[in-house]
């Protein structure tokens, strides 16, 4: 089913290890995540692990870490506080279904379409956002908002520069050793032992727990509960697996392996339905933890396996452990994902890329930190394909000559698809035109049904003028749909193109 990708110690090693960094940075982010639902601190840890570690086992892309997310936790929210959390259970459950079936219909193969703009903007919006994450530890626990000033905002501050460091230098000096683990085990341990006053994780709340144990959602199995339930199914789903698939594209980059959609689409799936009916609020891929991951050295599926057990370890044995971790030794892991994730070349190459990619890649960052990753990636892809589309359509030409029999001739050139349609109409004038036309689509390419409408409606002026037109090297599939043409399309199967067009008509 499986491989865990090691063949020496030395592999295992570097993914136990790497696993365990990633754990400890998956515990607030899962307590914050769940807090951000409106659930209970364990339904997001327990997510964390259950999700992590189906997606590690099943998913498409070794080295890659999943759990619970911001993402997906925001389109939660309202289903929780209107219906509570055993629908949002159920909505889980759902949701990886519906994930399964993405993968069985082999739809990941459609994350190739997202354009590079859009994923420069998903990575450098992600950034922003885990930067944004971790502005609220700077707050006092507990006092409403009340920021760290003074002494205490010194010290949490001078924490997070010697995580930093450690993370920064000690690559330089040794690889043996997860640079991000031993920066949280060290500033750790000088928090301790000189009894510094500074934030911990069990200032956010207690980890502590037992194994998850199988629970059916209770709500009645019936129509109106998928009403409810089937429309945040649908987002989760979709938020799920773009940011998963995307997840999946930057880590292939960096590893210089490539990692399977459709496979990574099912193993989420089952981690989500699978977690949903062990009190899990679900979850997908996760950048940050991704990269924290395999900057560590996992580039296996061992590390996130390794991660989800150590996680319920830390719940059922070692939470005591855990909740005396300083917040300033995460949240400088996290400031050095953030500064790693960031694509600093695209400030470079912003003024040199065209203006419209520009856009694009700015307009998806700023939509992936204002509202979420999937309307980022769909508002990004649609622009995307406008401004192609705008683009392609001032490609269409023609050259037109008189030949030796005096029949006016136009060379088309160029597709001829909806936003094409208005230029093509345009190049011809039927009354200043011989009695005999050709015009020539050997180099165009009929893309819609729009085109198709075009040149029926261009037949039908030539025809009213009282004009002898022939239209050449059309598909066999045009020649059907032309319905005011008629006889008039030259129909040559040894020399006509194959290509198929779009159309209702046709399927």
């Amino acid at each position: 089913m499986f491989d865990l990708g090691c063949q020496n110690r030395v592999c295992f090693q570097n993914e136990i290890l790497s696993g365990l960094t990633v754990a400890l940075a998956l515990v607030p982010e899962a307590v914050a995540f769940a807090f951000v639902a409106g659930v209970d601190p364990l339904v997001g840890l327990y997510a964390a692990f259950m999700v992590g570690l189906l997606a590690a086992i099943f998913g498409g892309r070794p080295g890659m870490i999943s759990g619970a997310t911001g993402a997906m936790a925001v389109v939660m929210v309202a289903l929780v506080a209107e219906h509570g959390v055993e629908f949002l259970f159920a909505a889980v459950v759902l949701t990886g279904l519906i994930q399964i079936l993405a993968g069985i219909l082999r739809l990941g193969k459609y994350i190739r379409i997202v354009p590079h703009p859009v994923m420069l903007g998903f990575v450098n919006g992600l950034a922003i956002v885990i930067f944004l994450a971790q502005i609220p530890h700077f707050q006092i626990p507990g006092s409403n908002g009340e920021w760290l000033a003074g002494q205490d905002l010194m010290i949490f501050g001078g924490l997070i520069v010697l995580t930093i460091s450690i993370i920064y230098f000690l690559p330089k000096l040794t690889t043996a050793f997860p640079s991000a683990l031993a920066a949280i085990i060290v500033v750790s341990l000088l928090v301790i032992g000189l009894d510094v006053n500074t934030n911990t994780v069990g200032d956010l709340a207690s980890i502590k727990g037992g194994f998850p144990t199988f629970h059916l959602p209770e709500v009645a199995f019936n129509l109106e509960t998928l009403k409810i339930i089937l429309p945040y199914s649908i987002i989760l789903a979709a938020v799920g697996l773009i940011e998963s698939l995307l997840t999946m594209s930057l880590i292939d980059d960096l590893t210089g392996t490539r990692g399977r959609g459709n496979r990574e689409c099912i193993g989420q799936g089952i981690a989500n339905s699978v977690t949903g009916l062990f009190g899990g609020m679900g979850g997908c891929a996760m950048i940050g933890q991704s990269m924290i991951n395999v900057n560590s050295g996992g580039h296996q599926r061992l590390s996130g396996i390794a991660a989800a057990l150590f996680l319920l370890m830390f719940i059922m044995f070692a939470s005591d452990l855990i909740e005396i971790i300083p917040m300033a030794a995460l949240v400088g892991v996290m400031f050095i994902v953030v500064f790693g994730t960031f694509e600093w070349s695209s400030l470079r190459i912003i003024g040199k890329i065209p203006k419209t990619d520009a856009f694009v890649l700015i307009l998806v960052s700023a939509v992936t930190v204002f509202t979420d990753l999937a309307i980022a990636v769909v508002v990004g892809v649609i622009v995307s394909a406008l401004f192609f589309a705008w683009e392609h359509a001032s490609h269409i030409n023609v050259k037109s000559y008189d030949d030796e029999d005096g029949s006016r001739v136009y060379e088309l050139n160029g597709p001829l698809f909806f936003g094409s349609v208005k230029n093509f109409l345009d190049l011809f004038n039927p009354a200043d035109d011989p009695d005999d036309v050709i015009i020539e689509f050997q180099n165009s390419r009929v893309a819609d049904h729009s085109a198709i409408e075009a040149i029926d409606n261009l037949a039908e002026k030539y025809i009213k003028a009282g004009k002898k037109l022939h239209l050449r090297h059309l598909s066999p599939e045009c020649a059907v749909l032309l319905t005011k043409a008629g006889d008039l399309v030259e129909v040559n199967v040894m020399e006509d193109p194959t290509y198929h067009v779009a159309d209702d008509q046709l399927a």
